[in-house]
């Protein structure tokens, strides 16, 4: 986490090893409910979760250096954790998301 004039700036990467403990939690989630009932075997299912959060990961990788981008390419500089970097990143986040089909998020 860093701090600017506009406030706290989170940022955070997921190692190989913290998806795949995400992936057991998920998967023990889903294991314990009694709404839901497995036609693949349980390795297979965790494997899948794995590969749907590096997924999202690489993809949420790829709209921040849009998002970079676009903020860097702003006809007067501005700087990382100021005020207006951190309104403009979340506007520019927003709007990618929002190209993505995915809606309404926009903490970062």
């Amino acid at each position: 986490m860093s701090a600017g004039p506009g406030g706290p700036h989170f940022e955070m990467r997921l190692s190989r090893g913290k998806v795949v403990q995400l992936s057991h939690a998920i998967t023990k989630v889903l294991v314990d409910s009694d709404n839901i009932e497995f036609i693949e075997d349980r390795d297979t299912i965790r494997q899948k979760i794995v590969d749907i959060l590096q997924k999202l990961l690489k993809e949420e990788e790829l709209i921040d250096l849009e998002v970079r981008k676009k903020i860097a390419s702003q006809k007067k500089e501005i700087l990382e954790g100021s005020e207006e970097w951190d309104l403009l990143y979340r506007r520019h986040y927003s709007e990618e998301l929002k190209k993505k089909g995915v809606g309404g998020f926009t903490e970062r």
